[in-house]
């Protein structure tokens, strides 16, 4: 459930979320970088060879006093 920015040619095309990750048909939660895998964005379709995801998730920390 990761966030991610699809940019291409250093244009932020789409923000949206990570629906789903596969490793040699298999569901993953993580792939290390450099190997290949499978991802499905929500509500985007148009992804080419070169574009780079920046794979983020937001949270919340509390203020120290």
């Amino acid at each position: 459930n990761a966030d991610v920015h699809i940019v291409r040619d250093g244009v932020e095309l789409h923000t949206g979320k990570v629906t789903s990750l596969k490793r040699f048909k298999d569901d993953a939660r993580e792939v290390e970088s450099g190997f290949e895998c499978g991802v499905t964005i929500d509500n985007y379709l148009d992804i080419i060879e070169g574009d780079l995801f920046e794979v983020f998730e937001m949270r919340e920390v509390a203020k120290k006093l």
